[in-house]
């Protein structure tokens, strides 16, 4: 590990030091919808203290904390959701007196303007919970970047408690294809669930390549809004994100979905697998059994072409929440 400058120290304790504890209305209305996404999605319950850091953005004091130190191998995840977060591998000793990852796990960590104007927030990507900052250009490693997290927004696994597994940790990815009309609103709720790493808006089903919105929204392309999943299978399963995408649209409407019309917003799950597709067809026989008239399609997967940049991520990047979407409990 290369030795610090004195100048440099200073510059990196201030600057992680100087997130905000707290923005007393802001903060409160955060507390409160983060709660009740917290019932919802069976996250881990909170103390005052992890509340104040993870959901109101606060700081924990430096050096005191309980991973600043930590040399041992394993795994660090967040601690409302358990997404994995960062390898053991990845942290150094940054001296700043909170744990440092030169790198995280791919599409765990999401990076957001942080409300002082100056800096990049580090959140988890499944729950949004408050992680730190990411630092670059500081020159402390090769890969030139520092995410300077909090202990208390962690938790960690030892090596010696994950199965088959050594000083690595192995994250296992699989994709799931949902539409349910407007896809903003479907990668908002499915945003949410444990174990998802990243999502992506796009198009799929059409005989169009690489279609536009304006020419989707024509409905004479044949594609359907679609949200592009790519979740851990050891911490949610397929059949959990199908239930929670049929429990947050109407399954029974035709070619639409509340105010939006066309065929470009139908029902449908596009199956990577033939596991996918009879869980999918077991929970639209359920349904049925329980009175839906559901319509929603089961087709193979085919070429998904990603949606435009200001469709990604979007109520998350311009706040709002869904108009055509709603979470109701079916199963």
């Amino acid at each position: 590990m290369k030795t610090i400058p004195f100048i440099m120290f200073i510059f990196v304790l201030v600057s992680c030091n100087a997130q905000p504890v707290s923005d007393s209305i802001s903060d409160h209305t955060n507390s409160k919808k983060m709660q009740n996404m917290d019932i919802q999605n069976n996250w881990n319950p909170l103390t005052d203290e992890e509340k104040r850091v993870i959901i109101n953005k606060g700081t924990e004091y430096p050096f005191s904390n309980e991973y600043h130190d930590n040399k041992d191998s394993g795994l660090y995840q967040c601690k409302q959701c358990n997404q994995p977060l960062f390898e053991s591998n990845t942290k150094f000793n940054s001296g700043t007196g909170w744990p440092s990852f030169d790198d995280a796990i791919a599409g765990a960590v999401q990076e957001v303007p942080d409300r002082d104007g100056r800096r990049i927030e580090i959140v988890c990507s499944n729950c949004k919970g408050h992680l730190g900052h990411v630092f670059k250009g500081e020159q402390l490693t090769d890969k030139n970047t520092r995410h300077c997290v909090n202990s208390i927004s962690l938790s960690f696994i030892p090596a010696t408690s994950i199965k088959g597994k050594d000083s690595t940790v192995a994250v296992k990815e699989e994709t799931a294809y949902f539409a349910s009309g407007c896809f903003w609103g479907t990668e908002y709720y499915l945003q949410q669930q444990k174990g998802v790493i990243s999502t992506q808006v796009g198009y799929m089903g059409g005989t169009v390549k690489n279609p536009s919105y304006k020419e989707v929204c024509t409905g004479r392309t044949g594609h359907a809004e679609v949200v592009k999943v790519v979740y851990n299978s050891d911490s949610v399963s397929y059949e959990t994100l199908a239930r929670f995408f049929f429990e947050t649209h109407d399954p029974t409407q035709m070619n639409r979905q509340g105010p939006d019309i066309g065929t470009q917003y139908r029902s449908e799950v596009f199956y990577t697998s033939e596991e996918q597709k009879i869980v999918t067809e077991k929970l639209i026989s359920l349904l049925k059994g329980k009175g839906f008239k559901v319509v929603t399609n089961v087709t193979p997967a085919n070429d998904f072409w990603k949606g435009e940049e200001y469709h990604q991520n979007y109520y998350n990047g311009n706040g709002g929440t869904p108009y055509c979407h709603s979470y109701q409990k079916k199963f």
